[in-house]
């Protein structure tokens, strides 16, 4: 039996349930887009849909109780496999692999397909934002002690186009609880959309008798 509802799971069973649950994932957005482009006729879409009817209803069979959260290694690893932008398991997420530079800079290579589509051939504003609130706020945050989105701003260059994109964002300064970040989405012929926003330690953890240092 696989339990995503133990703690401190181990490495060993991290790479255990990755080795399941990924590549199920990655189906599922193979057949997104599939979906989002057929041209079949109405007698295969009908037995495609009996079948993935079936399929999930043999996934249904054993579920957690509310979302995946966020789970943590004894290294301190985080597990964010159901996140919307970096979860391994949503077939939603693209998904982000996150780099971080020794200089603080994060950035990623990724690609969007016609699931993510807004203006023909490129990529939905909403999505652009999605992207680029989720790496502002990896920058915000030391990878310890969370910082959640307190205001942030996009100015539009161009559209984006769908394919290869690029993304990365940094740190300009803190005040306080607040940490301001920089950012920007790039496809290949250069920056398309640029962000920059404030984030906030949450107050959970300055309230705290000892809160962490801030950057």
């Amino acid at each position: 039996m696989l339990d995503f509802t133990q703690e401190n799971i181990s490495a060993e069973d991290l790479e255990r349930l990755r080795a399941i649950y990924e590549p199920l994932a990655r189906s599922v957005r193979e057949l997104v887009d599939a979906t989002v482009r057929t041209q079949v006729d109405a007698e295969v879409v009908a037995a495609a849909q009996a079948e993935i009817d079936s399929a999930t209803a043999r996934l249904r069979d054993k579920q957690l109780d509310g979302t995946f959260g966020v789970r943590y290694l004894p290294s301190g690893e985080r597990m964010a496999w159901g996140n919307a932008v970096i979860g391994i398991c949503n077939p939603l997420a693209p998904p982000l692999v996150v780099h971080h530079d020794p200089s603080g800079k994060v950035w990623c290579d990724f690609h969007l397909g016609a699931a993510y589509e807004g203006p023909p051939g490129h990529v939905h504003g909403g999505v652009a934002a999605l992207v680029l609130d989720h790496l502002l706020g990896e920058a915000a945050s030391d990878g310890v002690n969370p910082r959640f989105t307190g205001t942030i701003s996009l100015r539009y260059v161009r559209a984006t186009r769908l394919g290869r994109l690029h993304a990365e964002a940094t740190t300009t300064r803190v005040e306080g609880a607040k940490t301001f970040a920089v950012g920007h989405l790039a496809d290949d012929r250069g920056v398309t959309v640029e962000a920059d926003g404030v984030f906030i330690l949450p107050r959970w953890l300055r309230d705290q008798p000892d809160p962490p240092a801030q950057r």
